[in-house]
């Protein structure tokens, strides 16, 4: 049975879906104002990853990640440059959805925009009003942390320590420090009509009514990045808990950080590598190896060093699959079903909290096996449940045999058998060039 750390009962949990055979995830995707970053990166890949091995296990999976196309920071980058905000948003929206194409991961089935939803987040806040878990300020409208009995549940916050580190601005007249936005009272940039004054909803409000909206009760998954999960899903379980009585989510994950030479990837800091530059020198793929191959809770600690590990490596495996792809079509040896216990050994690794890193030490075990066996029958079968694993993980490379490649195979062996030792290192040299011998 699949077992997951939950970050809110702090403890690795059996995974059991609310509806039997259906999973209802929602990831916090991007604030789109600027292109993603190798950290932004990884819960991309973590949660495509999660999502494509529920449905190997048989599960429905109804998966959800939105886009924040209405914040403060898309409003200050379009008055720096001078586009219109709703298009800056539509942009990089674009670039961030062929980023994560890019690094082999699909495109989630549900991507909300935050302004599609704005009159279901004013009628949402209206109920915390009307509740009184919320109040009105000139400012805008704040939520009353204090009446929520269990805040900080998740994120373990003590409540009187909760001064430190909020992410917000002491707004005079509100009544609590820890009070957060609900609506901002604004006409400058991007601003919206509503019963509290024209302005724009807060960023916690969105993703709380976002999943309120597409999935009308608890769901089974909730994830994102390990910054977010306070003050962000911090705030996003006292709205819901206000509002609809329930944590939003039964299982919530958060992905660990990715710094950059041991120090925090941060604009700042001048340290950030951009995906879109990484993938200019870098094989997707092979970058997200280096991602799949560290525990998801665990910090990813990046240098050119270790990218360049596992570019090598997984330059084997490719190789590895295109040899043996060639061997087993020469050969006309059917593909067959894949190896049992491998594969069982590959689903004891995942459902352990999905421990990815003991995974592709199998698959390294798998390809050391590929080269080492002589029987055709047993490469194929070794060849399928590799496949079968990197699909799961989203690594499987493009292998396709054209005939052209198949055709210069097959005049190497002919030049080899006439001892045409010329021709036989011209056509050596293409097929090494392009990994298949």
């Amino acid at each position: 049975m699949l077992r997951l750390h939950n970050s809110l009962t702090k403890r690795i949990d059996n995974f059991e879906p609310i509806t039997p055979g259906t999973v209802r995830m929602y990831v916090c995707g991007p604030t789109v104002y600027g292109d993603i970053h190798l950290g932004n990166a990884r819960p991309v890949v973590f949660f495509d990853v999660l999502r494509r091995y529920l449905e190997h296990t048989g599960l429905d999976v109804t998966y959800a990640s939105n886009i924040t196309d209405v914040d403060d920071k898309i409003i200050n980058k379009a008055q720096e440059t001078g586009v219109d905000a709703r298009d800056l948003a539509k942009e990089y929206t674009r670039r961030f959805f062929d980023m994560t194409e890019a690094l082999g991961s699909d495109v989630p089935e549900l991507t909300p925009r935050a302004t599609q939803y704005i009159p279901g987040m004013i009628a949402y806040i209206e109920d915390l009003v009307r509740d009184g878990y919320a109040y009105q300020r000139p400012s805008g409208v704040y939520f009353r942390v204090s009446k929520v009995g269990d805040y900080g549940l998740l994120s373990g916050q003590d409540m009187d320590a909760l001064d430190q580190g909020v992410r917000i601005e002491l707004e005079s007249g509100k009544e609590d420090p820890r009070d957060f936005s609900l609506w901002k009272t604004t006409d400058e940039g991007l601003a919206f009509d509503s019963p509290f004054g024209r302005g724009r909803p807060g960023w916690h409000t969105e993703c709380a009514v976002m999943n309120h909206d597409l999935f009308d009760g608890e769901i089974d998954i909730h994830g994102g990045g390990s910054d977010l999960k306070f003050p962000h899903h911090e705030n996003e379980i006292a709205q819901t808990m206000a509002h609809d009585h329930h944590h939003l989510a039964r299982v919530w994950m958060h992905v660990g950080r990715l710094d950059m030479d041991n120090v925090k990837m941060s604009k700042s800091l001048g340290n950030v590598v951009l995906v879109k530059d990484l993938l200019k020198t870098t094989d997707p793929l092979a970058f997200r190896m280096l991602l799949v191959g560290h525990h998801y809770r665990q910090p990813i600690h990046y240098s050119d060093t270790l990218m360049d590990q596992f570019e090598a490596e997984y330059s084997r495996i490719r190789r590895t699959l295109k040899k043996t792809v060639l061997a087993l079509t020469v050969s006309k040896t059917p593909m067959g079903q894949p190896d049992t216990d491998l594969l069982a050994r590959f689903s004891t690794h995942m459902d352990d909290d999905m421990n990815t890193p003991n995974v592709i030490t199998l698959i390294q075990e798998i390809m050391k096996s590929i080269n080492k066996t002589k029987d055709h029958a047993k490469l194929a079968e070794l060849y399928v449940t590799a496949r079968t694993i990197l699909t799961v993980l989203g690594l499987m490379p493009d292998v396709t045999l054209e005939d052209e490649t198949l055709m210069t195979f097959m005049a190497w062996d002919e030049a080899r058998k006439a001892r045409d030792f010329h021709s036989a290192d011209k056509y050596r040299e293409i097929l090494t060039r392009e990994g298949w011998i």
